[in-house]
């Protein structure tokens, strides 16, 4: 089984949730609710994977996320 990461956001404007895999061109969907993203991810990473042409040991591993704070100016 290979795990993979998405990075996911909400996006007030459609009201609905956005997710993608950092380092797999493609791997992205949207869902109405967190539930619905996943398995809409899970459908393209699927795609994408079938359609990839390298080493899937080359995907980039997810490492984490850093906030950084910026003076105000």
């Amino acid at each position: 089984m290979r795990t993979l990461t998405a990075y996911i956001e909400f996006d007030a404007e459609s009201n609905s949730y956005v997710g993608y895999v950092p380092g797999l061109p493609g791997a992205h969907s949207v869902g109405d609710t967190l539930d619905e993203l996943h398995h809409n991810l899970q459908e393209v990473i699927s795609l994408v994977l079938e359609e990839f042409d390298g080493n899937l040991d080359e995907i980039p591993r997810f490492v984490g996320i850093q906030q950084i704070e910026m003076p105000d100016e």
